[in-house]
């Protein structure tokens, strides 16, 4: 899979990201399984009781009021959406998203890795009107624990294809966040909106006259949350617009800009603490009435095999087809059985198919919560060790021309 294009940039993107994604990877395992351990001992009770902690915000008669595991997954969640905004503009900017063909190939695997799973899961699960809503739950990509497993191959994996991951991943979450908006949202309230919007509209004008004080976006974003929350539409896009309006050019030409300075002090917070949370939080399956026959049942077995088998056929296949059409070029360096061990590991889905599956399935009952997360954890695990494994054993691309 030789070629002649390799990211200028690469060492920016580098290992200070990757490093962090790795901990915050490991860490994501740890809170899950401390939490079905807990779930499945004489704890679950405990467990329930802090996920059902009341939570209370009131300022004057406007007030939010949810247990603990509501404001994690609309509040705290709002705060990683907000970083993935974040990175996403710097991206666009100054990033590997400036050069435009250089998106090509990730965006490619992106949309593949996004169709092909929904379409597997629909075909399980199509004829089902209960079902059908958790069609978007297989095609997300947990950008954490990917990179962890390409962070323990170390050297075994070219830097270039630890960046194609990374980039392919932040647009899965773009990706991710439009299906939210679009297909998860219902009983909207106009007032709410337009209260919303017009916080929208301040930010836009303190961006547009220069204001760079990081607190005024900070206030409007958090009064724009309350009242996208109020409004039928899932609060944690208010953090991606939010992100999107805080300005990326700093006072002076030398200086940081309020974008780089809330970005770098966000992200620790979110990969080692945010992000272990929610999955302590949306991590405790019971194992009571669960059997391994059950990943049959077609919930979990769209899940599943959209993850294991739809991840890669997407992603593979579409880059395949945008190089092939000469809309880009291949990685440097990267032969094409490296590429199936990557798209494999997009197939981990973790923190954003948890998320998406407690939208999906938030009205319709604890069995299918129950049982989506079994077709997330069977697929997801088996993705990461398939995946893993691919890359271990792949010969790198000079020893793989010498014996052709």
């Amino acid at each position: 899979m030789a070629t002649q294009h390799t990211p200028s940039n690469l060492e920016a993107h580098g290992d200070n990201n990757i490093n962090l994604a790795a901990i915050g990877g490991l860490l994501l395992v740890v809170a899950v399984v401390a939490a079905m351990i807990i779930k499945n001992s004489g704890l679950a009770a405990w467990y329930d009781a802090f996920l059902n902690i009341k939570g209370v915000v009131k300022v004057g008669e406007i007030g939010v009021e949810k247990p603990l595991f509501l404001w994690v997954n609309d509040g705290l969640m709002a705060i990683f959406f907000f970083m993935i905004g974040l990175e996403l503009k710097k991206e666009w900017l100054f990033g590997e998203f400036k050069d435009r063909k250089r998106v090509v190939l990730p965006l490619a695997g992106a949309l593949g890795g996004v169709a092909v799973p929904a379409a597997i899961y629909l075909y399980f699960n199509g004829a089902t009107a209960d079902a059908v809503a958790g069609w978007a739950i297989p095609t997300a990509t947990d950008i954490a624990f990917a990179l962890g497993v390409l962070t323990i191959l170390g050297s075994r994996v070219p830097v270039v294809l630890k960046v194609f991951l990374m980039t392919l991943a932040i647009l899965d979450d773009l990706m991710a966040i439009i299906i939210i908006a679009l297909f998860y949202t219902s009983n909207l309230s106009m007032m709410s909106l337009l209260l919303g919007g017009l916080f929208v509209t301040i930010m836009v004008v303190c961006n547009r006259i220069g204001i760079k004080n990081l607190g005024i976006y900070v206030l409007l974003g958090i009064a724009m949350w309350v009242c996208v929350l109020k409004s039928g539409v899932h609060a944690t896009l208010a953090g991606v617009i939010t992100a999107l309006l805080i300005p990326a050019v700093g006072k002076t030409p030398n200086a940081p800009s309020p974008s780089d300075e809330v970005l770098h002090s966000v992200h620790p917070w979110v990969t080692l603490a945010i992000v272990p949370l929610f999955a302590f939080v949306n991590g405790g399956i019971s194992f009571e009435g669960l059997n391994v026959t059950r990943i049959l049942e077609p919930i979990p077995l769209g899940i599943a095999l959209g993850l294991l088998v739809g991840k890669p056929v997407g992603v593979m296949l579409c880059t395949w087809l945008a190089i092939k059409a000469k809309l880009c070029q291949p990685l440097a360096g990267v032969t094409w059985t490296q590429m199936l061990g990557v798209a494999c590991l997009c197939g981990i889905g973790f923190t954003m198919s948890l998320f998406i599956g407690g939208l999906a399935f938030a009205e319709v009952g604890i069995g299918y919560a129950r049982i989506d997360r079994l077709g997330m954890l069977v697929g997801s695990l088996s993705s990461a060790v398939l995946g893993a494994a691919i890359l271990y054993f792949a010969k790198p691309l000079k020893v793989a021309n010498s014996h052709a």
